[in-house]
């Protein structure tokens, strides 16, 4: 997907250094010198510079518009950067975020999901740069219109100072007329007839609408050309031009623009933060990290002296306090002779030691510029340089430019540069060494007296704001946020108490660490909260890793209190089992096994501990049969003997040694031999000591023979480990007398994953212990119980339906240790990618329930694709070409597919479109099986689940 960005132009030629993005997939250019384009005009332009730098004029790629060139007069602590990159704090209550994010990699996520949902019709996405707009919950279906745009519900107040989008209260989806700026009375009067959103600046064009735009943006308006030169370019507005002239009842009357289909979408719990100006900079970021304060939800201890103070990518020696009130400190020094009051943003501020006493309202910007000196920039809070210096309501420092001046014993003429506007006044000295630095700074903002401040400030050359920001020398201001960053690394790591140290992005912090060269963290002392402790260990094999240095222990210990937290609870709660059948009985448990319908992978730890799961998936008998069996009977001699008859092995165990070899994976008694464990026949888990194995069954009265039956190939994706675990605990539950509800089995079922080092969630257990379909739920914590909601078998079980659930072996195995692995060391760094495409899966199980309680089969289906395509962007290795190769020759007669759990190989699950369809596939899949071992399998509803009975 493209990204093209409208920048200022001295950030054009660094821009890709010093963001580190990709040259194919960014694209930045700047308005032409001189000219205002509007947001029409400068997207004409963004377009033809792209189209004519990258012969992209017949893209068909989907592309992102950013604007983000402004002069940024109200935000002059980032108009040198553009206000789109500006650096926004983490937020105490969100995982995976990294220290180095700004506005426009928080913005990137949205436009990208909308684009991704988007139909293939709508391929430009047009936004503004210096707004961060959230979505709360899920996306809607995008329709296939010439334009969509996306508006939110806002108070009426807030709508009359932006673009109004205006609806017929018949048709509240489809655009009436667009609105600027309305007034309340005007707002109050439709409301009787009409509903209305607020433009949030969102706009999706079809191909048609980017070519009228291009063209209304002309002079000379003619057939759309992407070589016409700026020149014949004029000032179009995007919102009040293009905008007014869509709708049913458009205000403009233009023949081709009055034709184009629009349609509005409210955000879903859609949420709104403008970054336009020094107060608004404050203001959204007290708002965003408060949006939670759920202590549940936050990882530090930390508690600010007040809510409204920003620190970062600094060094500050002095101590804050709850009455600095509107305080943003960013790439800066302050030293310990400062004195700080409120509403105050530093930024730019190299090492000093100067005496200042800054006053309320007064910020401070220092800029590198390009001839080797310093630009000193004061302004005023609420300053927003524009008006005539020469006019009493012109403010500079938040007082009249006149007053400043007098107050200095200066005058207008002393003012070099442009005087009709204060954006084009030359009044910013720049000095070559910090000590003049700190003298001007203090002789322009509080001392006007101060020797020597007005000799530096006339005789020194002395820019404007705009010629800093033309000026500006990005590379190195950006090398001293670095270096800035660099110190705070170590400081974060040391008082992660009190930082949110190990809720960002661990993989982004390990790269930084390597960049620097910094030593990996201390290992947490044993007090530390274990999920912390956890992180700290993957966050250090992964700092050694890419030193390419030994890893493995850290990441093993990793996994090692992973499984101490999940186990601990059971390690407490010691059993004695007791013989609980007659001596000429068999234990027979029997289990379905499942399909993961939608929302796996968020059931496994830890990103079930710390965000709790969703999971639909539904319990299934194969050729009419629970596929997975197990017999436990009484044998005379005290030993245990394991039997497998599918594997055609046998195991004989005498010792606690030989029992507790369960690690080994591959081992086809590994599942008996955890489950004997967990159910007391080892030490750490019996509340009776016994010298040997033998002594322990002599006292339990006889010695144990267990035999497995698993008629289901190896690696299947149909959760049979799992499935198998919790129908051997099952059975031993009922030989032993431990009384085991199906849930606790469940639990044990984790527990056991944990014990023989292969992980794993809860959703394969309770999806073939539970019968039917349903929707799993679990809150955070170690103690994983999930919520079940039984949903309705229609679109399984009516006729109309049931021949279109299709399950094919593909006689590709696979290993899902691999795949799990990887994905639960992302989990553990919290990498962003991954938390984000989990949280994702999260809200689909919920829309997959939902079209199953409402019966609709074209969705489920289409759900059941989604899911899919989900679990490839998790993980590459999902889909190997053996498997796509397959689902090449049947995707056409299907809604949806799937290669239940972790993909890789195993079963192909698919929805056909009608049973036609599905005698189609089968067809096509029987005449040209991919292997001598492909086959259809019958598969049917369970509506048993786990069951166990005796002879």
């Amino acid at each position: 997907m493209q990204k093209l960005l409208s920048l200022p132009p001295n950030l054009v030629s660094a821009f890709y250094e010093l963001e580190n993005v990709d040259r194919t997939e960014w694209f930045c250019t700047s308005d032409p010198a001189g000219m205002k384009l509007g947001s029409g005009g400068g997207t004409a332009w963004l377009l033809r510079e792209w189209y004519n730098n990258r012969n992209a004029a017949h893209s068909v790629e989907k592309r992102i518009l950013l604007h983000a060139g402004g002069q940024s007069r109200r935000l002059p602590g980032y108009a040198p950067s553009g206000k789109i990159l500006t650096p926004i704090p983490v937020f105490r209550w969100a995982r995976g975020q990294k220290l180095g994010q700004n506005l426009l990699s928080l913005q990137l996520p949205l436009y990208e999901k909308i684009m991704d949902r988007a139909p293939e019709n709508l391929r430009t996405l047009i936004a503004s740069g210096d707004v961060y707009i959230r979505a709360e919950k899920p996306l809607q279906e995008i329709p296939d219109a010439d334009v969509v745009c996306y508006g939110l519900w806002v108070d009426p107040v807030l709508a009359t100072h932006h673009g109004v989008f205006v609806s017929d209260r018949k048709s509240p989806e489809a655009l009436d007329f667009m609105l600027q700026k309305p007034s309340l009375k005007e707002l109050e009067n439709l409301s009787k007839t009409h509903l209305f959103l607020m433009d949030i600046g969102i706009w999706l064009l079809s191909d048609r609408a980017v070519e009228l735009l291009m063209k209304r943006s002309q002079k000379e308006e003619g057939a759309s050309d992407q070589n016409i030169p700026y020149s014949d370019l004029k000032y179009y507005d995007l919102y009040s031009d293009f905008g007014l002239a869509l709708g049913e009842h458009p205000h403009i009357t233009d023949e081709e623009l009055n034709k184009l289909s629009v349609a509005i979408l409210p955000l879903p719990a859609g949420e709104f933060y403008h970054y336009g100006t020094s107060r608004e900079l404050l203001s959204s970021t007290v708002t965003l990290p408060n949006k939670v304060y759920d202590q549940r939800q936050i990882m530090h201890r930390k508690v600010k002296p007040n809510p409204a103070i920003f620190i970062q990518n600094a060094e500050v020696h002095i101590p804050v306090t709850p009455k600095n009130d509107n305080i943003w400190i960013e790439n800066s020094y302050v030293a310990s002779s400062w004195t700080l009051g409120v509403r105050q943003i530093i930024t730019g501020v190299p090492e000093n030691d100067w005496m200042l006493a800054v006053p309320d309202g007064v910020c401070i910007d220092i800029v590198p510029v390009k001839n080797g000196c310093w630009a000193v920039r004061p302004y005023g809070f609420d300053d927003i340089f524009k008006g005539d210096i020469r006019e009493e309501s012109t403010l500079f420092l938040g007082k009249p430019f006149s007053v400043w001046l007098k107050e200095r014993r200066l005058t207008i003429e002393d003012v070099t540069g442009r005087k009709d506007d204060l954006q084009a006044a030359a009044i910013f000295p720049t000095v070559s060494d910090k000590t003049e630095m700190g003298r001007v700074l203090r002789w322009m903002v509080s001392e006007p007296g101060l020797a020597g401040g007005k000799d530096i400030w006339l005789n020194r050359t002395r820019l404007s704001a705009d010629e800093i920001s033309a000026q500006a020398d990005l590379r190195l201001l950006y090398a001293q946020r670095e270096n800035f960053c660099k110190g705070n690394w170590e400081i974060l790591a040391r008082n992660h108490e009190k930082s949110v140290f190990y809720q960002l992005d661990l993989a982004d912090v390990a790269d930084e660490f390597h960049k620097f060269g910094l030593g990996k963290p201390e290992v947490l002392s044993a007090d530390a909260p274990l999920m912390q402790r956890v992180h700290n260990r993957m966050l250090r094999a992964q700092i050694e890793k890419l030193n390419g240095k030994e890893f493995k222990t850290d990441e093993q210990a990793a996994f090692g209190l992973l499984r101490e937290g999940l186990l601990s609870a059971l390690y407490e709660r010691k059993l004695r089992p007791h013989l609980n059948i007659y001596s000429d009985q068999i234990v027979w448990g029997r289990s379905p096994v499942r399909i993961d319908m939608a929302g796996g992978w968020t059931d496994t730890p830890p990103y079930s501990l710390f965000a709790g799961g969703n999971v639909v998936n539904i319990a299934i008998e194969l050729n009419g049969q629970p596929p997975l069996q197990v017999y436990i009977k009484s044998c005379v001699e005290h030993r245990i003997v394991l039997r497998s008859i599918d594997m055609g092995a046998m195991e004989v165990v005498n010792t606690f040694e030989e029992l507790q070899d369960y690690g080994r994976v591959g081992s086809p008694f590994s599942i008996p031999k955890a489950a004997l464990a967990l159910a007391g026949f080892v030490p750490a888990f019996s509340d009776t000591s016994y010298p040997s194995l033998q002594k322990q069954l002599e006292a339990f009265g006889t010695g144990i023979e267990i035999t497995l039956l698993s008629a289901i190939p190896a690696g299947s994706g149909l959760g049979t480990s799992s499935i198998l675990a919790s129908t051997v605990l099952g059975s031993l539950s009922d030989f032993c007398g431990l009384m085991w509800d199906k849930n606790e089995i469940c639990r044990r079922t984790l527990a056991l994953e944990q014990l023989l080092t292969t992980g794993g969630g809860w959703q394969d257990q309770y999806g073939g212990v539970l019968q039917g379909i349903k929707l799993l739920q679990t809150e955070s914590g170690f103690a994983q119980q999930p919520l079940v909601r039984w949903l309705p078998e229609h679109l399984f079980t009516n006729p109309e339906y049931k021949d279109c659930h299709l399950l094919y072996y593909t006689g590709i195995t696979r290993i899902a240790k691999g795949i799990l692995a990887e994905i639960v060391r992302a989990m553990f760094l919290n990498s962003s990618l991954h938390l984000g495409l989990l949280e994702e899966m999260k809200a689909h199980a919920l829309d997959m329930a939902e079209a199953i309680q409402r019966n609709d089969f074209g969705n489920f289906g289409a759900l059941v694709g989604k899911t899919w395509t989900q679990n490839k962007a998790l993980d590459c290795g999902t889909n190997p070409p053996e498997v796509e190769a397959i689902i090449n020759r049947i995707k056409d007669y299907t809604l949806g597919y799937k290669l239940p759990g972790a993909g890789g190989g195993g079963y192909l699950y698919m929805v056909a479109k009608d049973p036609q369809a599905a005698v189609r596939i089968r067809e096509i899949l029987t005449r040209n099986a991919p292997n001598p071992r492909a086959r259809f399998v019958e598969m049917s509803l369970s509506d048993k689940g786990f069951q166990v009975s005796r002879s």
